[in-house]
């Protein structure tokens, strides 16, 4: 018997998918329910593109999963289809700072979008911004430069330089215009930029509202009649996933994801439908793979702001106070022999740890003594351990914690 074979051969006769790839995050359907009013806004003011006019630059925020890069990808496919139509020159380029390791990597991807000759590595920035010039100064275009995940771009070395230079690039140019649409998950990004570039980079500024369950069922809907064969999803799978994202803050793609993998697992159980059970197994896989890449790309401070949290709350068992993590995260900078960054700054990883969704907080009175804030974890203790465990700076550190979380297996 040929097990390699009969894997494949299964998986090209698949009962439970039609077009998988209709719930991958990348595919923009031909319509975004419940995104109309968004839809417009940015389409109205990226319309001067049309007229040969620069558009204002656009800051678009919003959590995870609420649609915000499917809508602004969905109104450039359809902006640049109306500029060939109507004769107009209008280009999109679409760069996710996110997965370039450098700005340099941003700014080269610009370029060759823009048809650049830009090397791997080797030029300065400035030359690379030089080239792009060149390239497109006198194209008579008008450019729409899409940076997702933009705050990614903003917190590395250089990134703040390469945005404002950015901003500025229409001042160097002849018959042509560039326009940016930066779109982030961090509310409280553009305070954080520099004073050169807020001003000139949010001219606009839209927020994203998250999804109650009710859209997100409209939702999966839609892409399960592209998604599945008739039939093969259990009447509650739907409204299982829509419910389950709905309580992570409205997440679109988490309920995609959901379903998703839930139509994969039943596929490799060599089931014939999608039940309830698999949307349970979905989600349990999803949540270990999640944390596990989220806490990998981690900076060290974040990492160790995290260890605190898993030692004081006793493995997850309870909460902490951000007085109580801060005071152990000192504790812990000693041990390694590092800097300590302040407690504002401590503050501001976990906002960020709380947007990422692996921890939640929320603001507690204590009477005459005041309000404080209160942290607890909102990921698996054991899939946080084993992720931190990974870094070996900080692998011993995690000793204590692992005792408690052993124990608490063999219980």
């Amino acid at each position: 018997m040929d097990i390699v074979r009969d894997v494949f051969a299964s998986a090209l006769r698949s009962r439970i998918f039609r077009d998988r790839e209709k719930l991958l995050p990348d595919y923009v359907p031909e319509s975004l329910p419940h995104r109309e009013n968004e839809i417009k806004k940015v389409a109205s003011i990226l319309a001067p593109a049309l007229r040969g006019e620069k558009p204002s630059n656009i800051f678009i925020y919003g959590l995870t999963g609420t649609g915000k890069t499917a809508v602004v990808r969905y109104v450039l496919s359809r902006l640049e289809a109306t500029a060939r139509e109507a004769g107009s020159r209008v280009k999109g380029v679409y760069v996710n700072t996110r997965y370039r390791d450098t700005p340099y990597r941003v700014i080269a991807d610009i370029g060759e979008a823009v048809g650049a000759r830009i090397p791997f590595t080797g030029l300065s920035v400035g030359e690379v911004f030089g080239r792009i010039i060149k390239a497109i100064a006198n194209t008579s275009t008008i450019y729409i430069v899409v940076l997702d995940e933009i705050d990614f771009l903003a917190r590395k070395r250089g990134g703040d330089d390469v945005l404002y230079k950015l901003t500025r690039i229409n001042s160097e140019l002849g018959t042509s215009r560039v326009a940016l649409v930066g779109v982030t998950n961090s509310a409280d990004l553009v305070e954080s930029l520099d004073p050169r570039v807020k001003s000139s980079l949010g001219e606009v500024e839209l927020v994203f509202p998250p999804y109650n369950a009710e859209q997100l069922r409209d939702i999966l809907e839609a892409r399960a009649r592209e998604a599945f064969r008739p039939g093969v999803l259990e009447e509650e799978v739907i409204p299982l996933c829509a419910a389950l994202a709905a309580r992570e803050h409205g997440d679109a793609r988490r309920a995609l994801d959901l379903l998703r993998v839930a139509g994969e697992i039943a596929e490799r159980m060599g089931a014939s439908r999608v039940t309830r059970d698999h949307v349970y197994m979905a989600r349990d896989e999803i949540e270990r793979d999640r944390v596990m890449d989220v806490v990998r790309t981690l900076p060290l401070h974040s990492k160790l702001v995290l260890t605190a949290i898993l030692i004081v709350t006793g493995g997850g068992t309870g909460y902490a106070t951000t007085g109580e993590i801060y005071e152990r995260y000192k504790a812990l900078t000693l041990k390694l022999g590092i800097e300590t960054v302040t407690l504002r700054r401590v503050s501001g990883i976990l906002a960020e740890l709380d947007m990422l969704g692996v921890i939640t907080g929320r603001v507690v009175s204590r009477g005459r003594y005041g309000k404080t804030r209160v942290v607890e974890l909102a990921v698996d203790p054991k899939t946080l351990y084993k992720a931190l465990a990974e870094d070996i700076t900080i692998g011993d550190l995690l000793e204590e914690i692992g005792a408690v979380l052993g124990k608490r297996n063999s219980v």
